[in-house]
C-alpha cells in the first residue's frame, strides 16, 4: 500500500510542477483542475491523520465509475454477504436526493430481535420492498389514486398477516407479515388489509430505473440469491428528532457493526459486473 501510495503522490507531484509552473499544455483543463483537487483532498486526509484537523472534515468514500461518491465496491460484497446472514445492512442515498441512510434486511430473515432493533432507531414506519409481479401476485393495489409523494415511493395498502399475529403492530408480529410477504406459497388471502407493515412496488430493473431505496432494497436481495422480498425503515437521530446523515450514520454503524454501503456502489457494481439488465447472485 505504502509504495502504491508513494506513486499517487510522485505522479501528483510531476502534475502540480507543471500546473504551478504554467508548464501545463500536456495536461489539458481537466486534468490540471483534477491534480488540483486531488491536492487539496490529499492534503485533508493526511491532515487529519496527523490530527491537525478533524477526521470528518476529511474527504470520505470515493467515485464510482458511474461518477457519483461511494464508499467502494467490497462494500456491497459485504453487504450481501451479511444479508445472507441475516443481518441488517445500512445504506444510503445520494446527498442530493433523500440524503438519508436505510436499515435493510431480508424479508424471510426477519425476527422479533431484528425488527424490534430496526423499530428503535428508524422512524418506525416498516416497509416491504418487493417487485411488482408479486405484488400482483397478492392484489395490493396502491395506496391513493393519484401518487404525490415527491420521490414517487410506490406504496401499497398496507397489511398484516392473517396467522399467528394478534394487533400486528409488535416486533413479533411484525417480523410475522414480512416473513409471510417473502413466501412465495402465501398468497392475497394470507393478509389483512390495513395493516402494519407497509409494501412498496418497486420498479422494473431496479437502481438501473430508479436510484431509491425501494429498488436498492430487491437489488440486494436478488445479489444475495434471496427472496426478492427486503424490510426497510429510515435511520433517525439519536435524538429522534431528524433524519440521520453519513457522519452520524458512519458512527453508528460502526456502533453496531452493521455494513454501510451506498446506492451509488450498488449501481455501479451493477454496471462494472455486466448486471445493467439483470442481476445474477454474487458468488
Amino acid at each position: 500500500h505504502r509504495s502504491a501510495m508513494s506513486g499517487v503522490v510522485s505522479s501528483l507531484g510531476e502534475m502540480l510542477k507543471a500546473v504551478k509552473s504554467g508548464n501545463a499544455a500536456g495536461l489539458g483543463e481537466h486534468d490540471a483542475a483534477e491534480a488540483l483537487k486531488l491536492h487539496r483532498e490529499l492534503g485533508l486526509v493526511l491532515a487529519a491523520q496527523a490530527g491537525r484537523v478533524p477526521a470528518e472534515s476529511a474527504p470520505s468514500g470515493m467515485t464510482t465509475s458511474t461518477g457519483k461518491r461511494g464508499l467502494g465496491e467490497q462494500t456491497v460484497v459485504d453487504a450481501v454477504h451479511a444479508l445472507r446472514r441475516g443481518e441488517l445492512i445500512l445504506v444510503t442515498d445520494d446527498e442530493d436526493r433523500e440524503n438519508e441512510g436505510d436499515l435493510i434486511m431480508a424479508a424471510e430473515h426477519a425476527t422479533d430481535a431484528t425488527i424490534a432493533f430496526m423499530v428503535r432507531h428508524t422512524s418506525g414506519v416498516i416497509c416491504a420492498s418487493m417487485p411488482g409481479n408479486r405484488i400482483d401476485e397478492l392484489q395490493l393495489p396502491p395506496m391513493v389514486s393519484k401518487n404525490e409523494d415527491p420521490k414517487g415511493t410506490a406504496f401499497t395498502v398496507s397489511v398484516d398477516a392473517k396467522e399467528g399475529t394478534t394487533t400486528g403492530i409488535s416486533a413479533g408480529d411484525r417480523a410475522n407479515s414480512l416473513t409471510q410477504l417473502a413466501d412465495p406459497a402465501r398468497g392475497p388471502s394470507a393478509f389483512n388489509r390495513p395493516g402494519h407493515i407497509f409494501p412498496l412496488r418497486a420498479r422494473d430493473n431496479g437502481t438501473v430505473t430508479r436510484e431509491g431505496h425501494t429498488e436498492a432494497t430487491v437489488d440486494f436481495m436478488l445479489l444475495a440469491g434471496l427472496k426478492p422480498c427486503g424490510a426497510l425503515c429510515e435511520v433517525v437521530s439519536a435524538d429522534g428528532l431528524t433524519m440521520a446523515r453519513m457522519p452520524e450514520l458512519k458512527e453508528f454503524a460502526k456502533e453496531h457493526g452493521l455494513v454501510l454501503t451506498t446506492i451509488a456502489d450498488l449501481v455501479a457494481y451493477r454496471h462494472d459486473h455486466g448486471m445493467k439488465d439483470s442481476i445474477q447472485p454474487i458468488p
